[in-house]
């Protein structure tokens, strides 16, 4: 297995230099083709009896046209000659941004992003909402942290709980886990299911051992399952955090590994994902 084409979203507005720099040694290393993609709503500046002033709209317009290009022209420019081949797509809309990009998805095997920080509290048009994404798009969801320029992982953590999400999750990352010096396979669990975790995440590990990888089985039941992952987490020098996404989009909701959404604001390392 090979990720053949990575779907890139780039921020508008925004200098997405490391992260081109991040998908160009993986367009490289899988021999892949690149689509890179962007989009946006108009922003809601409404004048009188809630119309906007056609003046503003052309400018407005304008500007997006403006950050559009210059997103393409360097997706463009530092991909060049790197992947198997390349395309653009971008749109303006009033539907949700990650509902158009999980559509293009269909395109890809692997999509590719920077973090899911928000916009101001006063323009929300250019935020992407990961969670909902991940759990639209039906592809694995790599989300790369802020000035994070390689992944190749040294240390790959699988986040397991017994679920569909968690097993589809880890075939996706198959060849990145592949590539991944050091692969651990670990579950939060109490100390009353402690026996249980240690024989699933052992199942686990043989299975990883079919595949060529060589893993460790791990357990931890120190405190609360969110927060004795996360300190796991960073005792292990995760740098790849492997888990299953699972939740309602319609609500919002939005859980991996057990651990909260609020790695998708600000990881610390890069996360892969999948619905």
């Amino acid at each position: 297995m090979s990720y053949k084409t990575l779907l890139l979203h780039l921020e508008l507005n925004n200098d997405n230099a490391r992260l081109l720099k991040m998908a160009g040694d993986l367009v490289v290393r899988f021999g892949a083709h690149v689509i890179g993609i962007a989009a946006c709503q108009p922003a809601e500046t409404l004048y009188g009896e809630n119309l906007a002033a056609p003046q503003v709209l052309a400018e407005e317009r304008n500007e997006i046209d403006r950050q559009i290009t210059a997103a393409e022209a360097q997706f463009q420019m530092i991909l060049a000659g790197r992947a198997r081949s390349q395309e653009w797509r971008s749109t303006v809309t009033y539907g949700p941004l990650s509902s158009y990009i999980a559509k293009q998805a269909r395109a890809a095997d692997l999509i590719i992003s920077g973090p899911d920080l928000g916009c101001s509290l006063l323009d929300s048009s250019r935020r992407v909402k990961l969670g909902n994404l991940a759990l639209e798009a039906g592809r694995p969801l790599l989300i790369v942290p802020r000035g994070t320029e390689d992944l190749t992982p040294n240390h790959a953590v699988i986040g397991w709980k017994d679920t569909r999400e968690a097993r589809r999750t880890v075939a996706d990352a198959l060849p990145f886990l592949k590539d991944a010096q050091q692969v651990t396979v670990l579950e939060a669990a109490s100390e009353a299911n402690a026996e249980r975790a240690r024989e699933r995440v052992n199942d686990v590990m043989v299975w990883l051992k079919g595949h060529d990888i060589q893993a460790t089985a791990m357990v931890t039941t120190h405190g609360t399952e969110a927060d004795a992952l996360k300190a796991k987490l960073k005792e292990l020098r995760c740098d790849l955090f492997v888990a299953g996404a699972y939740g309602h989009s319609r609500l919002g909701e939005f859980v991996f590994g057990g651990v909260t959404r609020d790695m998708l604001l600000d990881p610390e390392f890069c996360v892969l994902t999948s619905h």
